[in-house]
């Protein structure tokens, strides 16, 4: 067979498509013949890190994906889990870290219309959505202008397609001064007889474009997402999409519509890699062939390539296998929304993927092995170095407790998220119980009485730093703990795992640990993962961005009526310690931010004691035997109880005399299974006697009143000027006026 070409294909040009003189070699074994220009781009794109997880998927293949309620786990476009009474929630989190830092508004957009659309493509209506983004160091020259674009660009698609955000994270760290992260989430519900899959079915069947036409944005954008960036970094502004949110409204009631009649064999989302990744997921995993005509594919510019057409990722896009005696009433749904509907291939039975462009074959091309002969590398890695323990006696107490404290909750990554959420819909859709702000957010199942679903994202990169192992666990847990800090059931989670150069065996040790520390945790917790992404290369002319592997996660509230808040304790309630006292100060934010230390290891995760503990916390508020709740994590005891008294405008009188340690590690350690939780005070002994017969350690630490966070024989704060503390720093970052440099350091 011949193929038309063009462009010679040179040695440059192979390494310019991200693929290795041993990988093009095996494109030849398998193809017997010089690939023409169009299917090297179609192999780029298939083969990159981005699309075949070629250094992932043998430690993926690890993770716990089956529980009882997982009613579809990776490898379809989002996880699907049961929830019940016939509904299921759709859910996955995919990252857009490259494009968010050439362009951060469009790169933030369309990684947010992205995620929705997975979603969306399963059947399910989108209900919430989450991000998770990290920075630079706040006094970089960029750090600034990344944040307004990202943030922008998040609330300008998210809030016009109309899903509300109810959770995320925003850190700063010097090593994502060169490597952003924005990590998106969505998460749906559905009927549970009622999902539509990718799998294509029958031959000769129509393939269907549909939604938005094809331009020539984002050509060779997976590709791109697969490299580290240098100073060329600006030239790569064209491999990024352009975002249009209100055509994907439409274009997700149009779907929505389509699917209600029954005309929906296979449907796909034309995410990374375009025409090329979605006809031929759809077609290989259906073991049939595609043929697509580029001709009738919808198109915004003139004169594209075929190149071009198959690599562009314009969004707003789906791909579909239709009955074809439903061709009218389909079209009529998408005419109507005013979206195209152009049939512009069929399925065949020949496991051929074969392009047709100005009536020629440009390519031709075996589609089994587009994706399954994707190369798989068993990456060498080495085992990071453990750190040595750190004591508490060797780690220095603070000269001023208050001022100490003071400084931690309006520090840059502590300090409240209010102006970032704020430029957020939180309630769009009616439905929102909790917004950002507390552990998770909360939205009822609509049409419902009583069932509600929470939802958390978690990570804590400089404890994957310190002991991959212990930090990838730690990440399921605090997901785990939060969505429990609620009063829900974890039921599963999707996973987004940012990393270095996986040829570099320190980092692909990274890798390696973390996954297995995730395996372990949600193994452990029951908490499955079912979806999820990986974003390899994050580096910038060889520096590598913190390891961070973020879960977030879905719990289910049987009734949102019996539903805990950070901060909905009640004048007299008690004080409760649920969890050991504080004593690791290793890689804690007291050592880094009040001490300007690093060393120490991660704090270790007895998974035994996060599933009694959670389980413990839950039924009591199950029971409505607690009145507020708040998980223990960065920054210890300390800033769990000045953020429980932030969030209840109320003071809270702790006496910590009858507790073990110095006060430094009390009020600063980051041990795990930790909670804190305010009780009526006719059940604190009731509590307490439950506690100690469940095994659970506790500790009564004080009660509600007054106007102060006032710890005894420690320090006295107004929890006004805790306030003003944690809400300053990042409306005076954003605006230039506060001494950003100096609430940095």
């Amino acid at each position: 067979m011949t193929i038309p070409n063009s462009i010679p294909i040179t040695p440059e040009l192979v390494a310019s498509h991200g693929l290795k003189p041993e990988e093009y070699d095996r494109i030849l074994q398998l193809i017997g013949r010089e690939p023409s220009f169009t299917e090297l781009g179609i192999f780029s794109a298939m083969w990159n890190e981005h699309c075949s997880y070629k250094s992932s998927k043998r430690w993926l293949r690890t993770l716990p994906t089956k529980g009882p309620r997982v009613i579809q786990g990776p490898g379809e476009n989002a996880g699907v889990v049961d929830i019940d009474d016939g509904d299921c929630v759709v859910f996955k989190m995919e990252s857009h870290n490259h494009p968010s830092y050439i362009e951060p508004y469009q790169g933030a957009a369309t990684g947010v219309g992205g995620i929705l659309r997975d979603v969306f493509t399963m059947g399910a209506r989108p209900v919430a959505a989450m991000n998770a983004l990290r920075f630079g160091a706040p006094d970089h020259p960029k750090t600034k202008h990344l944040v307004a674009g990202v943030v922008a660009g998040v609330g300008g698609y998210g809030n016009s397609f109309g899903v509300p955000t109810v959770g995320g994270e925003v850190e700063f760290d010097e090593r994502y001064n060169g490597n952003i992260l924005v990590n998106a989430f969505a998460a749906g519900l559905a009927r549970t007889d009622a999902i539509f899959y990718s799998k294509a079915e029958g031959v000769g069947l129509p393939v269907v474009y549909l939604g938005a036409k094809t331009g020539r944005d984002g050509v060779g954008g997976a590709t791109m997402a697969s490299a580290e960036f240098d100073e060329s970094i600006e030239e790569k502004r064209p491999t990024v999409q352009v975002g249009d949110p209100f055509t994907e409204k439409c274009l997700l009631e149009a779907c929505l519509e389509l699917m209600a009649t029954g005309a929906v064999i296979a449907i796909q989302d034309m995410g990374a890699a375009g025409l090329t990744c979605s006809a031929v997921e759809m077609g290989a995993k259906g073991d049939l062939g595609i043929e697509l005509d580029l001709d009738k594919v919808p198109v915004r510019e003139e004169n594209m390539t075929a190149y071009e057409m198959m690599l562009s990722e314009s969004q707003e896009r789906m791909l579909m296998v239709l009955k074809p005696e439903k061709e009218a009433e389909a079209k009529a749904i998408f005419v109507k929304w005013g979206l195209d509907f152009a049939i512009v291939g069929k399925t065949t039975d020949d496991l051929r993927f074969r392009i047709i462009h100005q009536g020629e074959e440009v390519a031709n091309l075996p589609i089994k092995e587009l994706g399954d002969e994707a190369p798989e590398y068993d990456r060498p890695w080495r085992q990071s170095d453990k750190r040595a323990p750190l004591p508490a006696n060797l780690v220095d107490e603070p000269a001023d407790y208050r001022e100490a404290i003071l400084k931690l909750v309006g520090s840059p990554n502590q300090s409240s998220r209010r102006w970032v959420y704020e430029q957020y819909d939180t309630l769009i859709q009616g439905n929102s119980l909790q917004v950002p702000g507390g552990d998770a957010g909360v939205i009822r199942v609509e049409n419902h009485p009583s069932k509600a679903l929470a939802f958390s994202s978690d990570v804590t990169p400089r404890y994957v730093e310190a002991d991959p192992f212990e930090g990838g666990k730690q990440a399921v847990a605090e997901c785990w703990r939060n969505i429990t800090a609620t009063g829900a059931e974890p039921l599963a989670a999707t996973d987004n795992l940012n990393f270095g150069n996986p040829e570099k065996p320190e980092i692909m040790g990274q890798f390696v640990e973390a996954i297995k520390g995730i395996g372990e945790a949600c193994r452990a917790l029951d908490f499955p993962i079912v979806s999820g992404n990986v974003s390899l290369y994050n580096e910038t002319n060889g520096v590598a961005i913190l390891p961070t592997p973020t879960i977030a996660g879905v719990g289910l509230l049987p009734d949102w009526k019996r539903m805990a808040k950070i901060g909905s304790a009640e004048e007299g309630d008690h004080v409760l310690l649920i969890g050991t006292d504080g004593s690791h100060l290793g890689s804690s934010i007291y050592l880094r931010d009040i001490l300007g230390r690093t060393d120490g290891p991660a704090p270790e995760v007895d998974l035994h004691a996060e599933r009694r503990n959670g389980d413990f916390v839950r039924s009591a508020i199950r029971n409505g035997q607690i009145t507020a709740a708040h998980d223990i994590s960065s920054g210890g005891l300390a800033l769990a109880l000045a953020e429980m008294a932030i969030a209840s405008a109320k003071g809270l009188d702790i006496d910590l005399s009858e507790s073990r340690g110095p006060n430094h590690a009390l009020l600063f350690g980051e041990d795990q299974a930790r909670y804190v939780v305010t009780v009526p005070a006719d059940l604190a002994n009731f509590i307490c006697a439950n506690a100690e017969g469940a095994g659970v350690p506790f500790r009564r630490l004080g009660k509600v009143g007054g106007s102060a966070l006032s710890i005894s024989g420690v320090c006295t704060i107004a929890v006004d000027e805790l306030r003003k503390a944690h809400e300053s720093w990042f409306p005076a970052f954003m605006d230039g006026t506060g001494d950003v440099l100096a609430a940095a350091e």
